[in-house]
Parts: C-alpha cells; sequence; structure tokens
C-alpha cells in the first residue's frame, strides 16, 4: 500500500472525508477493478494458479518504466483476467466495482474494457460486451450508481481490430458505451495509425479517450490530440514537462485522467509528491483523478483525493474543484452531471472534521 505520511502536519487544519465528496470516476480498467479477495475466490474456482504476487495481501512490487517491468504487470494482468470466464463472474466483478465506488464517493462511473479480452470465454466478441453491458445496467439499478462503458482498443494489436472495435462500440452507444480509447503501452504502435478507428468512434458520437503521456513523454500526449482529436487523455501527467503543451491542454479544456497511485506503482515518478498535480491544476489543466487498477495498485478513488490533500496541499476548496472537473468531464448525462455538483457544493458547505 502507498505511504500517504509523508509532509503530514502533526496538527492538521479540520478537512472533510473525501470519501463523502461526490466525484466521477473516468479511468477504472474493467479487470483491474477487481477486489482482491474476488480475484483469490475464482483463482480457486478455475484452478487457476497465481504468482505470488498476486496472492501475497499487498499490492505487487512493479515499475514499468522499461520493457521488462511493463511485460510483468502485463503478464499478471493477463493472469488476472484469465479467472473471469462466465456471465456470473462479470457481473459480479462489475457489481463489486460499483459498490466499492459508491463507498469512495463516486456518483458517475466509466468503466474501460477491450471485450475482445474476454470474448474466448463468453462466446465471441458481440456476446462479450453485451454480457458486460448487461452487467452494467444490473449494477446501476443494484446500486444506484451512474454507470457506462468506454471500449479501449489495444495499440499492441492491428489498427484494423481498433477499427472493428470502434463500429461495435458505435453500435451500442445506446446500449451504453460512450466513449473510445486506446490503452497498453504508449511506446508501441504510433497514435495516428488509429486516427481511422477514432474518427469512426467520434462519427458515432463517441468521446475520444486515449492513453497518453505516462511511459511516453509529452509527444505522446501532443498525438493523442493532433492524430486522435481527444477530448480527453488516460493520464496526461507528462504534459507537465512542456509549458507550451499544458496551455494547449487548458485552453481547449481537455481533461487529463490522471492516476497518481499507478504512477507511483509503476515508477513514472519516484514518490507521490513527485506526481505533478499542481503543476496541471495551477495551469489550468482540468483533470479526473482515476484508481486505473486497484487490484495492481492497492487503492481505490477516494484515496487519490487523499493524495492530492496530503502530498500537494490541495485545500478542500480545490478538491472540490477537483472533483467538479471529474463531473464535467464525462459523460453523465446533464441531470446527473447538475445533482453531483449540488453535492459538491453540500460538501463543502458542511463543516469539517
Amino acid at each position: 500500500m502507498l505511504d500517504f505520511s509523508e509532509g503530514h502536519s502533526p496538527n492538521p487544519p479540520p478537512v472533510r472525508d473525501v470519501s463523502l465528496l461526490p466525484k466521477a470516476h473516468l479511468h477504472l480498467h474493467f479487470t483491474g477493478s477487481m477486489r482482491p479477495g474476488t480475484l483469490l475466490e475464482l483463482a480457486d474456482k478455475y484452478g487457476v494458479h497465481l504468482p505470488d504476487a498476486l496472492t501475497g495481501g499487498e499490492p505487487p512490487k512493479l515499475r514499468a518504466t522499461d520493457e521488462r517491468g511493463w511485460f510483468r504487470f502485463q503478464r499478471l494482468y493477463d493472469m488476472a483476467r484469465s479467472c473471469l470466464r462466465s456471465p456470473e463472474d462479470i457481473q459480479r466483478l462489475v457489481r463489486e466495482a460499483a459498490e466499492e465506488d459508491v463507498r469512495d464517493g463516486s456518483g458517475w462511473l466509466e468503466i474501460q474494457v477491450d471485450p475482445t479480452s474476454y470474448a474466448p470465454m463468453l462466446g465471441g466478441l458481440i456476446p462479450a460486451l453485451e454480457i458486460i453491458l448487461d452487467a452494467v445496467d444490473s449494477a446501476a439499478r443494484e446500486t444506484g450508481l451512474g454507470m457506462r462503458v468506454l471500449v479501449a482498443a489495444n495499440r499492441m494489436k492491428h489498427p484494423l481490430d481498433a477499427r472493428t472495435l470502434a463500429r461495435l462500440a458505435v453500435r451500442y452507444a445506446d446500449r451504453g458505451v460512450v466513449g473510445f480509447g486506446l490503452s497498453n503501452d504508449e511506446r508501441r504502435g504510433m497514435a495516428r495509425d488509429f486516427d481511422r478507428a477514432f474518427a469512426i468512434a467520434r462519427e458515432g458520437g463517441l468521446l475520444a479517450a486515449p492513453h497518453g503521456g505516462e511511459l511516453s513523454g509529452p509527444a505522446s500526449v501532443r498525438d493523442c490530440l493532433d492524430d486522435l482529436d481527444a477530448s480527453r487523455v488516460g493520464h496526461g501527467v507528462r504534459a507537465a514537462e512542456d509549458p507550451r503543451l499544458l496551455r494547449k491542454l487548458a485552453e481547449r479544456g481537455i481533461i487529463c485522467e490522471v492516476c497518481p497511485s499507478s504512477n507511483v506503482a509503476l515508477g513514472v515518478y519516484e514518490k507521490p509528491s513527485d506526481v505533478p498535480l499542481r503543476t496541471l491544476y495551477d495551469a489550468g489543466v482540468p483533470m479526473a483523478l482515476g484508481a486505473d487498477d486497484p487490484l495492481l495498485f492497492g487503492s481505490r478513488l477516494a484515496a487519490q483525493y487523499e493524495l492530492a490533500r496530503r502530498h500537494h496541499g490541495f485545500t478542500d476548496e480545490e478538491l472540490a474543484e477537483l472533483a467538479r472537473q471529474s463531473v464535467r468531464g464525462s459523460a453523465a448525462p446533464a441531470e446527473t452531471q447538475q445533482k453531483l455538483l449540488t453535492g459538491i457544493d453540500d460538501w463543502l458547505a458542511a463543516p469539517g472534521a
């Protein structure tokens, strides 16, 4: 678990509970949202032998800034995904992810998934997506959490596969798909190779939210803007290294889905205080804090806000503004956004602890 004690004042001012702060969660991967206990139960159910890194009760030690480290991260993720084999497993994962988000104050979740990865176990690509969307509908009804799906292509695969996924995502836009992404190692595959897939998605009314600016530098963020016409960027933190790019993001109102805990866990930054939250915020770049893959990184949504508070000195007013930015950057309907924004104002109006 990440240590949040650095910079902790012995007599901190009264603060409000960040788990009660209404917010939207825009960067959560499907398998990575799983509870560790659920993974252990499913592995036992299917006779899957998990590596020690997934059974030790603590987040695995990861460092993905070199190819070997990224390969290890992907291997652990693939092992966890191999334990999702039935519609019931999918339903459980989504329901539990929704429950965790509600506990952390989320009122809206856009969960990211590449249905190709689950198709072999679930009867094909279309059945896999339909099972996922049905699970999201059920979880939303059971928990009261607004939930939608962002279909993500894999940049390690051929761009034609991404076009297939983009067409599928558009086809299911009326069933809960709101966006199209591009995940996996951004050091592989040029963003422009996937421009047609993103054009298909945008023409179909989906928001464009590719990953960029995490394992690669500012140029990968710029590619997301220039080649894929992104309205949001998954991560985007490395934009902090380029003042001109920061101005561009701020002027265009491009949301960066910043995931501080995963940035540290993967070795992008050495410690929580190194994540450039303050640089992005002060430059006027809108952000939506996200948990990325809690299964592997050990902390969920509210912990990201706590990290901003403890390591970067964000006041409750600034945390409330981060929450507002997450809501405004979401695909939530206007009435849902307004309800959450009103809740944020109410949280701020309440006295601190």
